[in-house]
């Protein structure tokens, strides 16, 4: 009996010297080239709390502007990004702001919302 735990303890640990630890170079892949970083346009922008009015005076007109019983969304783009605001009305604001931000590069890519907002408000 003695016999076969150590037989089978041996070959467990044979086995476990069969592995190889990679000795070179990093896990992951570097991450696409996305174009120049947000910080190339100026100050970053937060949209979280701006209302309609304020998003209007930092972006431009927006591409899209879509109305609904308890939501608002504009959409600005500039060609650098694409950023969909998120406006409801919350218990502290009569007038709707920003609560939720997304935002994407042309080509899909996701891109961080404050990083967009600079790149757009960049003239």
């Amino acid at each position: 009996m003695a016999e076969r735990i150590y037989l089978a303890s041996a070959l467990a640990l044979a086995l476990s010297a069969c592995t190889t630890v990679p000795t070179s170079g990093p896990l992951t892949a570097p991450p696409p080239s996305a174009g120049p970083m947000a910080s190339a346009y100026g100050k970053p922008h937060s949209v979280i709390g701006a209302d309609a009015k304020r998003l209007t005076q930092m972006f431009g007109q927006p591409r899209l502007d879509i109305r609904d019983r308890s939501v608002r969304k504009l959409q600005f783009t500039n060609g650098r990004c694409i950023l969909d605001a998120y406006l409801y009305s919350t218990e502290k604001t009569k007038e709707p702001v920003v609560t939720y931000a997304d935002s994407r590069l042309p080509n899909g890519n996701d891109i961080d919302p404050t990083a967009c907002a600079t790149m757009l408000s960049a003239k």
